[in-house]
């Protein structure tokens, strides 16, 4: 059940008339968009002001100062990508020329078979640079990536391999909730060449994450292992997670979005009934100030650590469920969601900050990273703003369309 004042919301738009529970979205709407058109307007002001003395790309803050990796490790499509998210909505064509200039250094990761993480990597980069600017080499590389991408799926188990080199039997077993983001990359490539067999495998691996991971109350944990030789599933584990059977919250997110955006790509009803299911568990454990704890079953919660990226994340896959049921209680859940980062996350009163949002964490049981800034949390607040303010533009960006 949705036992927050958000699940409230949604528990009162699903047993009243359509028509109604849109009256009420609509009248909280107007002071949450001057309150988001404000933080969209004070992140293009931020990237404008930081982009100019980035040379690499950045992947957490360090004292505020973004640290920066030259290949990109798995964050390096998300510089590039709020670069575009802010050319959409301040027209600058200064953040065009930075987006294109970031996205090139990625170019020698279209052949990295090491990482799951491509769909991170080669979508809101090269294939919104494609996208944006016509351009058909930024189509060919996301292609290249794509290829990259199916050489690690395990067809004993039907699902993509995580983490590891090919020929290392250390993680090939290992299947975790995060992947379900990358495989928006495999449903493009099946648009683009007409060759099925990209897709086939994003839905297979969807099916299979499908059947393991959500438990009865839809909540998820980080990883799942295989044995890799039989394809015969071994049981849920976890590494960002407090425990197996806990739900790391952006790993919820990244689910709730993932299943939403399979939907969309193949009108599997299946896909959305459980983005559904993740969607009402994350709602439903909601802290009153929205702004979702790391892990939803780690001991001190509601009161622990904040991941405000897990709030950006989940406010995107909630308006793209909200449009994907016709149930306006998604979305204002997701206004909920990006009026709180926006209103009590972003860096608005540090002089030295370099990123949009604080208060994200990136590895809680490695204390890695508690409270910091990333990069995918100032990717996904810009495109969950401009989802509601831009939608249009979004569109044209990253394709919000459904077959």
């Amino acid at each position: 059940m949705l036992a927050t004042a958000a699940g409230a919301a949604a528990i009162c738009a699903t047993s009243t008339p359509a028509e109604a529970a849109g009256a009420t979205a609509a009248r909280a709407m107007a002071p949450n968009l001057r309150e988001l058109r404000a933080a969209a307007d004070y992140a293009v002001d931020k990237l404008r002001t930081v982009a100019p003395g980035v040379t690499a790309f950045p992947v957490g803050t360090k004292f505020e100062k973004w640290a920066y990796s030259q290949s990109g490790d798995w964050v390096g499509g998300f510089w590039p990508g709020a670069l575009w998210m802010a050319w959409l909505h301040s027209k600058d064509a200064a953040f065009r020329t930075w987006a294109l200039a970031s996205a090139r250094k990625l170019a020698p990761r279209r052949h990295d078979t090491g990482t799951h993480d491509l769909g991170f990597l080669f979508y809101p980069s090269w294939v919104t640079a494609w996208r944006l600017t016509g351009d058909d080499r930024w189509r060919t590389g996301a292609l290249q990536a794509a290829d990259s991408l199916i050489q690690r799926y395990n067809p004993r188990g039907r699902f993509i391999r995580a983490w590891g080199a090919l020929d290392d039997p250390k993680n090939a077993g290992r299947v975790i909730i995060d992947t379900m983001m990358n495989l928006d990359l495999l449903a493009f490539a099946s648009r683009q060449t007409g060759d099925e067999k990209y897709l086939d495998i994003a839905v297979e691996h969807a099916r299979t994450t499908q059947r393991v991971f959500p438990r009865p109350d839809g909540s998820t944990p980080h990883v799942y292992d295989f044995d890799p030789d039989s394809g015969a599933p071994i049981g849920p584990n976890t590494v960002q997670g407090y425990s197996p059977t806990s739900c790391w919250s952006r790993g919820q997110a990244w689910g709730l979005y993932g299943f939403t955006t399979m939907y969309r790509r193949t009108g599997n009803p299946e896909f959305l009934a459980t983005a559904r299911a993740l969607a009402d568990f994350a709602v439903g454990a909601l802290s009153p100030d929205h702004v979702p704890v790391w892990d939803y079953r780690a001991p001190q919660q509601p009161h622990d650590i904040k991941d405000a990226s897990a709030g950006a994340i989940m406010a995107c896959g909630l308006l793209d469920l909200s449009t994907a049921t016709g149930r306006p209680a998604y979305r204002e859940v997701a206004l909920r969601l990006l009026t709180a980062l926006s209103e009590t996350c972003l860096t608005r009163n540090s002089a030295r900050a370099d990123a949009v949002v604080a208060r994200c964490t990136r590895n809680r049981p490695a204390e890695d990273g508690i409270e910091i800034s990333l990069p995918y949390a100032d990717y996904y607040l810009l495109e969950g703003i401009l989802r509601v303010l831009r939608p249009q533009d979004v569109d044209r960006a990253i394709d919000l369309s459904t077959v």
